[in-house]
């Protein structure tokens, strides 16, 4: 049975799709603990109330990202997770604390890597003509947004398309491919080759 701890900083809708989709499919993993930079994160109230333990640890209280990095990392411990998930998770994580859970950490960035990594995605995308982006769950290393790449979505980007309404659609496509991303490591299905990343039974990693 494999343990998940996921970082949130709002409402957390990628984790709650992934706790439910765990819970519909019996997968061999309990999500142990959801952890959230912002004590007024929204999803911590969905996690209490499914019975998940849950912390806190305000980024704001710390005076260097590195002092941050490092109780963050005591609390994640506290859990012993085989899987990190960021789940919106707001802040940028140092390389040390990176590398602490290296090959054991997913994230699902709204764009399809590796274009228009960081932030403001939407509103780059339509600003630059594309007439397709997505969403990328990927393997999380030191350089942001980079990692070697688990599952993709396409969605098209139609006329008259503003920010909120390509953000609905990416994110809808979210909830899909980061459970399946998820299910397939904690299932040992997921075969990490330096940057490459193959499922062991070819099972497609682009959702169209």
């Amino acid at each position: 049975m494999k343990s998940i701890v996921i970082l949130i900083s709002g409402r957390g809708s990628n984790m709650e799709a992934i706790v439910r989709r765990a819970d519909e499919e019996g997968w061999p993993a309990r999500i142990a603990a959801v952890v959230a930079n912002r004590a007024d994160a929204g999803g911590l109230a969905f996690a209490a109330a499914r019975g998940i333990a849950t912390a806190v640890v305000d980024h704001k209280a710390f005076a260097s990202r590195e002092a941050f990095d490092d109780a963050l990392a005591a609390t994640v411990d506290r859990f012993a997770p085989d899987l990190l998930l960021l789940a919106g998770f707001m802040r940028v994580l140092g390389a040390g604390f990176v590398r602490r859970h290296e090959g054991r950490m997913l994230n699902i960035h709204p764009s399809l890597l590796p274009a228009f990594p960081g932030l403001h995605t939407h509103r780059r995308v339509l600003e630059a003509g594309c007439k397709a982006t997505g969403a990328t769950v990927h393997f999380v290393t030191p350089e942001l947004d980079h990692g070697p790449i688990v599952m993709q979505s396409v969605v098209p980007v139609r006329p008259g398309d503003d920010e909120h309404a390509l953000a609905a659609r990416v994110l809808a496509t979210e909830h899909v491919i980061y459970p399946l991303s998820v299910r397939w490591f904690v299932e040992g299905e997921l075969e990490l080759d330096g940057t490459l990343v193959r499922h062991r039974r070819g099972a497609s990693q682009l959702l169209v």
